[in-house]
């Protein structure tokens, strides 16, 4: 706004007289004596021989930008949530678009649009299985008709809804924003009147004034292509205003310092903004803050300069924030292509030759789900290159379980024939089980248990008894072994118990500061882990797992520091909540704990499966990638446990507060 955006009732300065009736006459002497004229540049004069002080002006960017509100930017709409939707079904859209139409139509558009784009594949799709399906069962082109199909019908049915409520906010948009217009027109004529008549007193003129521009500024936005003209005829007539009422300096210049106070309140919320976590929301306030810059008016010109680079210099800082922010996110949607791209050249690779055997048709089939797993735990890409790369991944797996369809329904004329030689191996297990020459006799059910894998499928209805039945002859045979060695085994299970031991004696061990002193109580538990004999062989790979994983997090917790300054934060933000409520500290856990079980999700995930990139041709790259992601999650879930146990002590002070007081 102008100059004299939020004035105040006329100072002691200006001489206002008790009586109302007082002539404009009676009052020009006063006012010309203390009020100088604003002319249509700005710059105040004086009718006085004394000097006058010009007013101070905003720098040159941003007078402009007061005078040309035509340029200004829209404020940034509220952000809305990203949603996936391309694992549901059209049933599955049908609701969640239905269920969308509830909300506000203004803030649906994105997720409005994704659901449709993803309903009309799956509906193509839907589309062409039909055709094909009537041109399987023998049907001919030509007489195809599309059937009936109620879930579209109801999706474009309900998007036409959409569509003509979104037309009909639209047009009350425009509707309003052309009475505003109108409004504001019509204070433009008040303003002129106001001009135009004689003045009763200063204060009731200046009061009149002060009215007509709140009235002003409650006004809502007006038609683009209007407003700059509009807002051209309203500066001007302030500062015929300006001319008329001859506004004081002291009055003046209390205005630039209530401007200067203004602006730089605005400064210190601009600042603040910096450090704010979320760039978005930072940005959107900054829009606010600078809407609000330009409807203050001017400052003294001593602070002019100094306070607009004050208020530059924060804006900038948040600006080049969300340019990096959207630069990182289109780097990691780059290189989630990437990741996606060298799926797909695995799929192919195992898709390229068809398995020979059911073991091969059902372990292509648990890699391909493993990589669908994988695919979806990437995130998403480039929007332009989307729905090529996943049309293409799909179209792998689709090809894959349609050839495996034709070879299984050419296995079942070879499941009785396997059902009847697995039934004889059952018989020779029984038969093996009530021996007692052990190495001869687990050698030989070994054999049977090597010959058992070899035989194919048998009916689904079949499979688990007669498995079982097998099952049983060797639980049968070996159990009847194990009490024969047990006595031989005893030494390993007490070097097992005694390792246990150890283990537990790490967990419990408190290391301090002094790491020389924590170095040398992990060197002594590893002299006395090696000193232990052997451990029964089923359990060495676990029981040397857990040692070794327990250390390496040992290691890992001695060397951060970034995680414990984290943690401070957190516990010193969950004392400072107000009442620190059960409710708070319930919702907070409640959070924690489900991204600790997604990040294990993905970090399992990924263990699993990094080995598919081992021949892909951006293997080095992506290994290195999904490593770091690795390492970060690891990090992540250490530091969201520490916060659960910052909320449970918090509990617990809580529970003995209560209990002090009662």
């Amino acid at each position: 706004m102008e100059e004299l955006n939020q004035m105040q009732p006329a100072p002691e300065g200006v001489n206002v007289p008790d009586n109302e009736n007082t002539t404009n006459q009676e009052l020009q002497p006063t006012v010309e004596q203390a009020a100088p004229a604003a002319s249509d540049n700005n710059t105040v004069t004086n009718t006085n021989p004394a000097p006058a002080e010009e007013p101070a002006k905003e720098p040159e960017a941003e007078a402009t930008a007061e005078i040309h509100p035509a340029e200004e930017t829209t404020e940034t709409p509220e952000a809305e949530p990203e949603v996936d939707y391309s694992t549901m079904n059209r049933e599955e859209l049908l609701a969640a678009f239905t269920s969308l139409l509830e909300d506000d139509i203004a803030h649906i558009r994105n997720r409005a649009a994704a659901i449709r784009n993803q309903f009309n594949l799956l509906n193509k799709e839907f589309e062409k299985q039909a055709f094909d399906t009537f041109l399987a069962e023998g049907g001919n082109k030509e007489d195809y008709t599309p059937v009936s199909d109620e879930v579209a019908e109801a999706f474009y049915k309900a998007y036409d809804t959409y569509r003509a409520r979104r037309q009909k906010m639209q047009e009350e948009i425009d509707a309003q924003k052309a009475a505003n217009l109108e409004a504001k027109k019509q204070i433009l004529e008040e303003l002129r009147v106001l001009i135009d008549k004689d003045e009763e007193t200063l204060k009731q003129t200046y009061d009149e004034f002060n009215a007509i521009q709140d009235k002003w500024k409650a006004i809502g936005e007006v038609p683009r292509d209007q407003m700059n003209d509009l807002w051209q005829n309203y500066h001007f007539l302030i500062e015929q205003f300006f001319n008329k009422v001859k506004i004081n300096k002291e009055l003046r210049m209390l205005d630039l310092k209530r401007n200067l106070e203004q602006k730089i309140q605005l400064c210190e919320r601009a600042e603040e903004l910096i450090v704010e976590t979320s760039v978005v929301k930072a940005f959107k306030a900054l829009q606010e803050l600078r809407a609000q810059w330009r409807e203050i008016g001017p400052v003294p010109t001593e602070q002019n300069e100094e306070t607009w680079q004050r208020f530059n210099n924060a804006a900038n800082q948040i600006d080049e924030r969300r340019r990096e922010y959207y630069d990182q996110r289109k780097e990691e949607l780059d290189q989630n292509l990437l990741a996606k791209q060298a799926l797909i050249e695995k799929a192919e690779e195992l898709t390229q030759e068809p398995p020979q055997s059911t073991k091969g048709w059902n372990d292509t089939t648990a890699a391909l789900d493993e990589l669908l797993k994988l695919w979806k735990s990437i995130g998403p890409v480039p929007r332009e290159q989307n729905e090529e790369v996943w049309n293409k991944f799909k179209g792998i797996i689709d090809k894959h379980y349609a050839d495996k369809k034709l070879h299984f329904g050419q296995l079942r004329d070879e499941q009785t024939e396997n059902y009847n030689k697995k039934l004889d191996l059952c018989l020779k297990a029984e038969a093996i089980a009530k021996r007692e020459d052990w190495k001869k006799a687990t050698e030989e059910l070994l054999q049977l248990q090597a010959e058992w894998k070899t035989i194919g499928v048998t009916s689904r209805k079949v499979s688990d008894k007669i498995w079982h039945r097998f099952r049983s002859a060797c639980d049968e045979f070996f159990a009847k072994k194990g009490e024969y060695f047990k006595d031989i085994r005893s030494s390993e299970n007490e070097n097992l118990a005694k390792k246990t031991a150890i283990i537990e004696e790490i967990k419990a061990h408190q290391f301090g500061d002094d790491k020389d002193e924590n170095l040398s109580a992990i060197k002594d538990f590893q002299r006395r882990w090696m000193e232990i004999g052997h451990v029964p062989m089923k359990e060495k790979d676990r029981i040397q797992k857990e040692y070794r994983s327990l250390l390496d997090g040992i290691f890992e917790q001695l060397k951060i520091s970034a995680r414990e300054a984290e943690e401070n934060n957190f516990r010193e933000r969950v004392r400072n909540h107000q009442g620190n409520s059960q409710h708070f500290i319930n919702n907070e856990k409640a959070d924690l704990l489900n991204r600790i079980e997604k990040m294990r999700s993905d970090l399992k995930l990924w263990e699993n499966n990094l080995g598919f990139l081992a021949n892909s041709k951006q293997a080095d790259l992506l290994k290195e990638e999904f490593e770091k992601k690795m390492q970060h999650t690891r990090q992540q879930i250490a530091l969201l446990e520490a916060k659960i146990r910052i909320l449970d002590e918090a509990a617990e002070e809580k529970t003995q507060d209560n209990e002090t007081k009662e």
